[in-house]
């Protein structure tokens, strides 16, 4: 090559970067004309649901305590269990040879649909004909985390991404002031930690964001004593200049995501402290749900989670700890039902004369179920023993956003151990709740490490009789 061409020949790399534009500055261009929102996909389908209200009770609520009546099980209190039920089967912390616990509360049928309900759970029983009940959930993992992280990933180990994630990343938020997907908690955090709203290896704009009943609402959102939002803006800018270079040299999109998160928190600055004060709420709305302004509650966050539906937020999940009853079932359930029925109840009905209802889902559940086995007390039976874990058949229940109210799905033997009729694993589950919001769960895939990752791995079928 001679001189000349020395001097004037460029490689496309030193091109596109001394241009001044380059492909990530042509990427960035093109992103910050489009909503940053938005997701990656138009609904497959029509959608029937906008939102999802997912009620997670971290530790497993009993179903047979709860839900599911079972007279042969109640005759057979403190009898020897028959081995042919408990053959070839594993349980977390009991043996095999083990006695049967029929429930100590009384059940009794609601609504025109007649679904069973407990004595433990009046407020949820007047609204009965709104819920489709699924009698028949079984699941793959024994013990809390992996199976908290098997129902939100459709992986029993860390590293994908959680169900609110693929939604987020498929769909994208209708609000360009706040997260598509947060997350509120009463309690500690499950046994999989924040795993639970991780974004995996999807882009980390798509993790959910928790928020705190008290203090800050997110931590770091406030500015510095003394610094005002023109300060916040100038400091913003130059840090976006900055970035904005860095993404132009490297391409690299999680770059991008910074920039849009610091953007994000600007926003959510002025957006939050509204959304967080419930002051303006009336009298008479408090007191359905028993929210108490400006205090930590399950009840507190139900009401947030209609405030967020109503501000366009397409993820909320609410997190209840302290379900994990392996003894002291009799007091102990009470307890926590007498802390989340009547909210629950009151976010269906709420929602309900608001007219959210028909486009928000409600989904309640947990990792696993228990066992129709009694697992300590003494050999009297007395009401200090509890429930160990049970995967293999539980019961979980939805509302609302193209939900068939009223609808029984699913049955198990008479002691509750096996499903006999119309078996649903949660990949079908997680499978029926995107279906609901428009999404193809076999075209909702990421590419990741050489092939094509989705939350319901290759399985997944439609749980069509409680679609409405």
């Amino acid at each position: 090559m001679n001189t000349r061409n020395q001097s004037t020949a460029m490689t496309r790399r030193g091109f596109l970067q001394n241009s001044g534009i380059g492909f990530g500055g042509i990427a960035l261009a093109s992103l910050l004309q489009q909503d940053s929102k938005a997701g990656v996909l138009a609904p497959h389908i029509m959608p029937r649901a906008k939102h999802v209200i997912y009620l997670h009770m971290i530790g497993a609520p009993s179903q047979l305590d709860l839900f599911e009546p079972k007279p042969e099980l109640v005759k057979r209190h403190n009898q020897p269990c028959p081995a042919e039920v408990t053959k070839d089967r594993d349980f977390a912390f009991i043996g095999k040879t083990s006695t049967l616990a029929g429930s100590p509360f009384k059940y009794s049928k609601h609504g025109s649909c007649g679904h069973n309900f407990s004595e433990l759970l009046p407020h949820l029983a007047g609204v009965s004909d709104e819920i489709a009940m699924i009698h028949s959930i079984h699941t793959e993992e024994i013990n809390h985390a992996p199976a908290q992280m098997f129902l939100h990933s459709g992986f029993g180990r860390g590293g994908r991404p959680s169900f609110g994630s693929w939604v987020s990343y498929g769909l994208g938020s209708e609000n360009e002031n706040l997260p598509g997907y947060i997350v509120l908690l009463s309690g500690p955090k499950g046994g999989a930690g924040t795993s639970l709203w991780s974004s995996g290896f999807l882009p980390s704009i798509h993790q959910g964001i928790q928020f705190r009943s008290e203090g800050d609402p997110v931590l770091f959102l406030s500015s510095p004593k003394d610094h005002t939002t023109q300060d916040r803006r100038r400091v913003l800018d130059a840090v976006s200049d900055l970035n904005r270079q860095q993404l132009a040299a490297t391409s690299d999109p999680e770059i991008e995501t910074r920039i849009e998160q610091y953007e994000m928190a600007f926003r959510m600055q002025a957006s939050v402290p509204d959304l967080m004060n419930l002051e303006g709420e009336t009298k008479e709305t408090l007191a359905l749900y028993g929210a108490q302004p400006g205090k930590a509650s399950f009840a507190n966050n139900c009401l947030l989670a209609r405030r967020l539906v109503e501000r366009g937020v397409r993820l909320i999940e609410l997190y209840d700890a302290d379900w994990d009853h392996h003894s002291g079932l009799d007091k102990r359930l009470p307890e926590k039902c007498k802390q989340t029925d009547r909210p629950i109840a009151a976010l269906i009905s709420d929602l309900k004369r608001r007219g959210l209802l028909d486009d928000t889902l409600i989904v309640w559940g947990s990792e696993f179920g228990r066992t129709p086995l009694r697992q300590g007390g003494d050999a009297k039976g007395n009401s200090v023993a509890g429930r160990d874990h049970h995967k293999d058949a539980f019961t979980m229940w939805l509302a609302g956003g193209g939900v068939k109210g009223g609808v029984s799905h699913g049955r198990t033997d008479d002691f509750g151990m096996d499903i006999i009729e119309n078996g649903v694993h949660v990949h079908d589950l997680n499978a029926t709740i995107l279906h609901l919001l428009g999404i193809d769960h076999e075209r909702l895939t990421y590419r990741y490490q050489g092939r094509e990752f989705r939350l319901t791995d290759v399985h997944g079928e439609l749980i069509r009789p409680i679609l409405a």
